[in-house]
């Protein structure tokens, strides 16, 4: 990296020194007071300037390297980060799930397969609400303990002589701690207050029960009982008529959602059903309930993800590329040039990854031995100054025709993203190479601090010494000019005859 430094410092040097020495010339030749201190500072600069540039220009140099390299980490670990779903199967695993008719939507996750299905959709789940019986006014009901049950779970409150109306029931119900998901309200109706209990859980099994116990002062507290019947087939739950159906009605039943894939038949607590079709998750809500109409779920590469997913991890290898390029570039004439020119570390990183993107991956075996494939077969061109560039039209053609081309180059095992990654780990990782290049560089500048440090008491007993050296010889120099004085006075000068002549 060229600099003027020395040279400027070297100038500065022999200014200083010729300031001395004119300082020193005017306090001989009659000049009655020496500056001192200004006299000395040149000395000690001329002393001490070159090896005070030489340890700064080494200071910016060691701070731009370790920049630079925290530049080119930077750059590799985004490319890093953009390489997860091209080394864990994500790639191969990117699908789009359509269905043909209303009221049925599907997510793609991993292990799904491209495929037709036929779905058939009955009943849909659901999630029970209850309504008491209406109560006039906002009476006390009577003090006791409520228990509470939503399918195996149950939580107990207490009834109270501060909340025992309806409204201070339900705000009990809400509050309890262990509360397994029912939440009550307060409805008022031409016929009274109704208590409404609501499960926040679909499916059959979440039905909700109430036992009342611990009864005293009954002013309708024992009619806030009520069982409910979980259905064991999926079906609509019930309440039991035989002590409930006086005091509650079911305004919504717990049931299953029951539907068919390929015709065959199946259940799910709830309308988000995973793990019934492999790497699919059915959304279901009532629009798709038939009795007799089905629709089709169509399962396929979505290849528009597949090609955002490539298109990035190309756009930030370029950044990596770039990065490195400007941290290596010259330009004659110029003040600054990169950072890291000639730098075998940056070489040794640009080379490996250069090396793993032009070789591609083996392919299957030829007749000629074993077969090669880069990214041209999916439209992805190497450039001269070691960029890719996308052919966007390529790409899509290519995962449309043959997805196996991607799957081949983006393999979890030995494909491109995978040897990136972990190069890159090797690079980036702790005691990699970069980081022993940073440590050795920040190493560097702990002993040009010393140095400076060094340096610095060194001028300032140079300092000392001079400020003594000189006053001393200033005293002396006063002196013989004092003297000089006398003497002409005495023996007379070019216009005086002196003293001693008058005699």
């Amino acid at each position: 990296m060229p600099t003027n430094t020395p040279v400027n410092s070297s100038a500065n040097a022999n200014s200083l020194m010729q300031q001395a020495a004119q300082s020193i010339i005017s306090g001989s030749t009659g000049n009655p007071s020496m500056d001192i201190g200004a006299l000395v500072k040149s000395l000690v600069n001329a002393k001490t300037a070159g090896h005070a540039a030489s340890l700064t220009a080494s200071q910016t140099s060691s701070s731009t390297r370790i920049s630079a390299f925290g530049a080119l980490s930077s750059a590799l670990g985004a490319l890093q980060a953009g390489l997860t779903s091209l080394t864990n199967g994500g790639l191969q695993s990117t699908f789009t799930a359509v269905a043909s008719g209303k009221g049925l939507t599907a997510t793609s996750g991993a292990g799904a397969v491209a495929g037709t299905y036929t779905v058939g959709v009955t009943q849909i789940a659901t999630a029970q609400a209850l309504s008491s019986a209406g109560f006039t006014g906002n009476k006390a009901l009577g003090t006791g303990t409520l228990t509470l049950s939503l399918g195996s779970q149950s939580f107990k409150v207490e009834v109270g002589g501060t909340n025992n109306t309806l409204s201070g029931i339900a705000a009990a119900i809400n509050s309890a701690s262990n509360n397994p998901g029912i939440s009550a309200t307060v409805i008022n109706g031409t016929d009274g207050a109704h208590l409404v209990l609501g499960s926040s859980k679909t499916g059959s099994a979440n039905a909700i029960s109430v036992a009342v116990g611990n009864v005293a002062n009954d002013n309708g507290l024992s009619s806030l009982g009520v069982t409910s019947t979980a259905d064991t087939t999926g079906g609509a739950s019930k309440i039991d008529s035989a002590n409930s159906a006086a005091a509650w009605r079911q305004s919504a039943a717990a049931q299953d959602a029951k539907f068919t894939i390929n015709g065959i038949a199946s259940t799910s607590a709830n309308n988000a059903v995973s793990g019934v079709l492999t790497g699919i998750t059915l959304n279901l809500s009532a629009a798709a309930v038939s009795a007799t109409d089905t629709q089709t779920l169509t399962v396929s590469t979505d290849t528009k993800s597949q090609a955002a997913t490539i298109t990035n991890f190309v756009n930030l290898y370029n950044t990596a590329v770039k990065t490195m390029g400007a941290l290596t570039s010259y330009t004659e004439g110029a003040n600054t040039q990169g950072a890291l020119i000639g730098d075998s570390t940056l070489n040794t990183i640009r080379n490996s990854l250069a090396s793993i993107v032009a070789r591609g991956v083996d392919g299957a075996a030829t007749e000629n031995g074993h077969g090669r494939m880069n990214l041209m077969a999916i439209g992805i061109k190497l450039e001269k100054d070691g960029t890719l560039n996308v052919d966007s039209a390529k790409l899509g053609d290519a995962l449309s025709a043959n997805p196996t081309a991607a799957a081949r180059l983006f393999d979890p095992t030995n494909g491109i993203g995978t040897r990136l990654n972990d190069q890159i780990t090797h690079f980036t990782k702790k005691d990699g190479m970069i980081d022993v290049r940073t440590n050795a560089l920040n190493a560097d500048l702990k002993r040009v601090t010393q140095q400076q440090s060094d340096l610095s008491n060194y001028a300032a007993q140079l300092t000392k010494q001079y400020q003594a050296q000189f006053t001393a010889l200033n005293t002396l120099m006063a002196r013989m000019n004092s003297n000089t004085q006398y003497l002409t006075r005495l023996f007379g000068g070019a216009n005086s005859s002196g003293t001693l002549a008058n005699k």
